[in-house]
């Protein structure tokens, strides 16, 4: 059987994106130098936030969108074998378009 996940709530499931390997003059970044991406493609969305009157608003991010987050948004979590990050969305910064 195939494992899926759900977040909850406004809760996102993201996919970092790979860092740049080289610096714009060329030079070659060693794997212990590289910050972790603050980008990353949205594997799975929650049902939306809870308002205080009880109703429930749909998240504005969706599966597929790259987007935008804080250097130190969110829970790592390893699912399927692969790193993944689950934020909340108003840990979102952006929605990269184009």
């Amino acid at each position: 059987m195939a494992k899926s996940i759900r977040p909850l709530n406004d809760r996102i499931l993201v996919q970092r994106l790979e860092a740049e390997q080289k610096t714009a003059g060329g030079i070659l970044i060693p794997d212990n130098a590289k910050e972790k991406p603050a980008e990353g493609r949205v594997i799975a969305v929650g049902n939306g936030k809870i308002l205080e009157d009880g109703t429930r608003r749909p998240l504005e991010v969706k599966v597929g969108d790259k987007i935008l987050f804080g250097k130190w948004s969110g829970t790592d979590v390893k699912f399927d074998g692969t790193e993944h990050l689950l934020v909340k969305e108003d840990e979102v910064l952006a929605i990269l378009e184009g």
